[in-house]
């Protein structure tokens, strides 16, 4: 088991998903990584009791240490105690930024993989989604503190996040942009792992980026140049990850401009360096840094579905 001091376990090869969340129940919104605005923060709070649950804000989250929230031990302390108290049934994440990796050796995982609770965030948050699942328990890749305050509970990306959390399947089936060439049909099933894909290959090689066989990997970013896209994808491919899986989610990709320079556009690059594999590939998938960022279950098992019309996802 990991625990405090980053002890080596195994993998957990089951993975749990956290009950249903439920009228009353418990949710912290607390930041693992960057700083956020108090009004971004309450603004969420002010969602999530309309959900009919009992909100705090964690000890640290609106503190400033620089670029992030607090020292790496403040971070820490509000997670390891939302982990820990059995009465937290959702910890939202208020924003990504960077340093989540800080935390990750020294958090004690084995409370939340005995009784798994809802984590809820993307960007750098795709640090503790591994982490998660490594140790057994599914998370949402989802929207946080400045999507939930800016756009309101009745915002698609905010409503189909509730559902999740309330215990509704997940079940998506997005129509194929007009002139679309870069996707490969099939279908593939498998458990949907990624996220972030700077901050996925920066953990590449830890225990806890490990690539379950036959899964499905989701990958988007921003403010990635395409040169800078085009290495992280070949250190995936160096590394045997396309080699495992069966299918492969490309979100969005936003904050970039071409460059002519390249072989390809950013996009194209992606589909050229996955042409021999015969997995199926979507593209313009609606999650990431975007208004419209579907929340997705990372360590859930996954049906995914692309045709010249459409593309499905289950989970």
């Amino acid at each position: 088991m990991a625990g405090r001091h980053g002890r080596a376990c195994k993998t957990i090869n089951s993975v749990k998903r956290p009950p249903s969340l439920k009228k009353n129940d418990k949710a912290v919104i607390l930041s693992p990584a960057g700083k956020v605005d108090r009004h971004m923060a309450e603004g969420t709070a002010t969602v999530l009791e309309g959900w009919g649950l009992q909100v705090e804000i964690s000890g640290h989250a609106l503190g400033e240490r620089g670029r992030f929230s607090g020292t790496a031990a403040e971070r820490l302390e509000d997670l390891q105690r939302a982990f820990d108290d059995p009465g937290i049934r959702l910890v939202l994440c208020s924003r990504g930024g960077y340093g989540t990796t800080h935390l990750l050796s020294k958090l004690d995982f084995s409370t939340i993989r005995r009784n798994p609770k809802w984590v809820v965030g993307y960007s750098d948050i795709t640090a503790l989604h591994a982490a998660l699942r490594h140790h057994g328990v599914a998370s949402v890749h989802g929207p946080m503190a400045a999507h939930f305050s800016s756009e309101g509970a009745e915002d698609v990306s905010v409503r189909y996040t509730k559902s999740v959390l309330v215990g509704q399947p997940l079940d998506y089936t997005i129509p194929v942009p007009p002139g679309e060439t870069l996707n490969r049909n099939g279908v593939a099933r498998g458990r949907l792992f990624g996220g972030n894909l700077s901050v996925f290959c920066s953990i590449l090689g830890s225990r806890y980026a490990r690539v379950p066989r036959g899964g499905i990997l989701f990958i988007e970013d921003t403010g990635e140049l395409p040169y800078r896209v085009d290495r992280m994808i070949y250190q995936l491919k160096l590394a045997g990850v396309f080699n495992r899986v069966s299918g492969m989610i490309v979100g969005r990709f936003t904050g970039y401009e071409e460059d002519d320079q390249m072989h390809a556009p950013l996009l194209a690059s992606i589909r050229e360096a996955v042409e021999e594999y015969t997995f199926p590939v979507c593209f313009h998938f609606p999650a990431g840094h975007t208004r419209l960022n579907f929340p997705l279950v990372m360590g859930g098992t996954a049906r995914l579905g692309v045709n010249t019309g459409n593309v499905s996802l289950q989970q």
